[in-house]
């Protein structure tokens, strides 16, 4: 069985997105999985945008790869540029999805 893992922070809410990148960061320093991907989607972009604390945080995941951020979702709230400023990558997000679920890839959102 092939160990790749899809973390999708989604939540809103600071506390459970920061489990997700707490969980994805430590399993690519560590080693724990073959691959780690992570990428925001949904109410996570807005708090990205808007939380210095979070932003600090989600910096973390550049050690190790870019994020993603969903652009269909930055764009409606205004926040692609501001995402991008922040050294996200700013990309359509659902056949990305797909293609890491076809490839075995297994999601965990948070």
């Amino acid at each position: 069985m092939s160990k790749k893992v899809l973390i999708i922070i989604s939540t809103a809410e600071k506390e459970k997105a920061l489990t997700g990148i707490l969980y994805g960061v430590n399993a690519m320093k560590n080693g724990w999985l073959d691959d780690v991907k992570i990428m925001f989607f949904g109410p996570s972009e807005k708090l990205l945008a808007e939380d210095p604390d979070f932003q600090e945080q989600a910096a973390k995941i550049k050690e190790y790869q870019t994020p993603v951020a969903c652009k269909f979702i930055s764009d409606n709230q205004g926040i692609s540029e501001n995402l991008a400023s922040l050294g996200i990558e700013v990309e359509y997000v659902g056949k990305m999805v797909s293609d890491y679920i076809g490839e075995g890839y297994t999601p965990m959102v948070f």
